[in-house]
């Protein structure tokens, strides 16, 4: 996250501030023109000011950084070129770690990317001090004649151990700001850990004896309770105190007979020990808790998602028992979600009971998601609809598997396709049914009749019937409409009782009715449908209080060979033709048969 100062002259005049302070305390503990100091403060603080910053402003406190720089150098007394070479080192040691870490970890506040900032920031800071320690060792070897490779190293160490310092510290500073001394928790633990770590630092390095080590507990403490701003700040102490104590003749390190160059040495190996101690534990804590922070994450989004969602989420055991019901529950089934964990069986339908569980089952054996409907018991008593898509997921002690399956209502949806499926069935009805007499009507009498004619190919035999109502014209003149449909209505209740249940009784249209018997004895069981009908058909028929007599003429065709459709309707409306000439009797014709239809009497 980027901080960005409201006027950037006073935010690059700060950190000329602090850089220039920190350069003159380094070369005033250096105790002389061109000489190296242990620890240098400034490129850190430089870094952490441009990673805190766009890189467009760089420049401004890059220029910022050299003027102060370059003032203190000058007036510590360094030759003019001496200072101008090393400042220039220094900014381009700064310029190559804040730019190759820009490039590769453009937003260095995010907890995901520190491990991989971590390896990153080691790999550049230790190629930037290469860099700038060849330049600057150069340049004391031509202006002051020091030993090269000595100086190279001192300048190495030193800036290294400088960047890692002081570099996260000022990160850490820009990011915080006020919180890294008054974040909840922090505030008096903090002050007392530091002043503990500063404590134990001095102690140390002023006794006369080899206790460098008691600095470090101190200083790992802080890294576990205050995180990188423990571990920045306690390092900032340990090597304010450990270099000017030792800058001044005091301390452990002075008990070893290795020059100047040696303490300097032993010096950065030890702020540096305590560097490779404490940061790792920083980078792994501060992992453990962006990871622990996204699993509570998840659980809260989870949570909130099942707790929220219009569908009841439902974890449960491989035996079906019930682990967690969301709230949801209780707006679809009625049920509290704590009254439906355990088993409850009973909830289920009986008829859905076997299905659910073996779907379960399958489920738990194949690991592949599964979508059911069936019934659950709600409250009140009445069964819901439930589709529920039921998936496998690890247990939650890690051991087996358990499932959890997303139920919604669908006892609308049930119901919308329990009516369209009624609609299709009538619908199905009405075009294949008659609506006035509840007979099969033309459509259904086409299709049955193809088939039937198909059949005398494998020696089938078939009779059919047509048949209509003597004088229903007049009726209809005389007596109207309505009692026309109620004799068609009756005629068609009489004429179903004289027919078998294989037989079909089909309306064409007016009073036009025909009746196709298939695998009887023909003539036979024609002529028998026949008179049964013209016998019922002398009982008058009942219409309010009128009593109508009606009778109908029949022609019967019959084939018990291969014959054509239209062979055979021409053949029964011969037939028909023939009854009609005497009225309430029938006519029989054999399909093909050269003699003409044979009337029988009436009886």
């Amino acid at each position: 996250m980027l901080t960005e100062p409201k006027r950037i002259g006073w935010d690059a005049l700060l950190m000329a501030l602090l850089t220039g302070v920190s350069a003159w305390g380094a070369i005033a503990l250096a105790r002389g023109p061109g000489e190296l100091s242990a620890v240098w403060i400034g490129n850190g603080i430089l870094v952490g000011w441009l990673l805190s910053r766009r890189t467009a402003r760089w420049p401004v406190y890059l220029c910022a950084a050299l003027a102060a720089e370059l003032i203190v150098r000058l007036g510590s007394g360094d030759l003019l070129a001496g200072a101008a070479i090393v400042t220039g080192a220094n900014l381009l040691e700064a310029l190559i770690l804040a730019g190759l870490v820009r490039r590769f970890v453009p937003d260095v506040g995010d907890p995901k990317r520190w491990i991989s900032l971590g390896g990153i920031a080691t790999s550049s800071t230790l190629l930037a001090c290469i860099v700038s320690g060849l330049i600057a060792a150069g340049a004391m070897r031509l202006l002051y004649g020091a030993a090269f490779w000595s100086g190279f190293l001192t300048w190495f160490s030193a800036h290294v151990v400088g960047l890692v310092i002081f570099a996260t510290t000022t990160l850490v500073a820009q990011r915080e700001g006020r919180r890294m001394f008054t974040a909840p928790g922090r505030g008096l633990s903090f002050l007392l850990t530091m002043g503990l770590i500063a404590a134990i630092a001095l102690a140390v390095f002023v006794a006369p004896y080899p206790v460098l080590f008691l600095a470090y507990p101190p200083l790992l403490l802080g890294a576990i309770r205050h995180r990188f701003a423990g571990i920045a700040l306690g390092v900032v102490l340990l090597t304010l105190i450990g270099s000017v104590a030792t800058a001044l003749g005091h301390g452990p390190l002075w008990l070893a007979e290795v020059g100047t160059s040696g303490r300097l040495a032993l010096l950065q190996l030890y702020i540096a020990g305590g560097c490779l101690m404490t940061i790792p534990v920083a980078l792994a804590m501060a992992e453990r808790k962006r990871l622990v922070t996204g699993l509570r994450d998840s659980e809260r989004r989870y949570r909130m998602l099942a707790d929220y969602s219009h569908d009841v989420v439902v974890r449960m055991r491989a035996d079906g028992q019930r682990l967690y019901v969301s709230p949801s529950a209780r707006d679809i089934l009625g049920w509290e979600p704590a009254q439906m964990l355990g088993s409850r069986e009973s909830l289920v339908h009986p008829e859905d009971l076997d299905r659910q569980q073996r779907l379960l089952a399958e489920v738990i054996a194949t690991g592949e998601p599964r979508t059911a409907v069936y019934r659950i018991r709600h409250k009140d008593g009445h069964y819901v609809w439930i589709e529920a898509v039921t998936r496998a997921i690890p247990a939650e002690d890690g051991n087996g598997v358990e499932a959890i399956y997303a139920g919604r209502d669908i006892s609308r949806r049930v119901e919308t396709e329990r009516a369209l499926e009624a609609s299709r069935q009538e619908l199905e009805r009405l075009a294949r049914f008659d609506t006035l007499t509840g007979l099969a009507n033309r459509r259904q009498f086409e299709e049955r009749i193809s088939l039937a004619v198909l059949g005398l190919n494998r020696g089938a035999a078939l009779s059919l019937l047509y048949l209509d109502i003597d004088h229903f014209k007049q009726i209809n003149d005389s007596l109207g409409h309505a009692t026309g449909d109620e004799v068609l209505r009756s005629f068609a209740q009489r004429l179903l009782g004289c027919v078998r249940s294989s037989d079909l009784a089909a309306r064409l249209g007016g009073d036009e009715f025909v009746v196709l018997i298939e695998d009887a004895a023909v003539p036979s069981a024609a002529e028998a449908v026949a008179r049964k009908l013209i016998e019922r058909m002398r009982r008058p028929i009942e219409i309010g209080e009128r009593e109508l007599s009606v009778t109908t003429s029949i022609g019967v065709a019959y084939a018990n060979r291969p014959t054509e459709t239209a062979k055979l309707l021409a053949t029964a409306d011969a037939a028909l033709y023939c009854a009609k000439r005497e009225r309430n009797t029938y006519c029989l014709q054999a399909v093909g048969a050269d003699a003409p239809p044979r009337s029988v009497a009436r009886r």
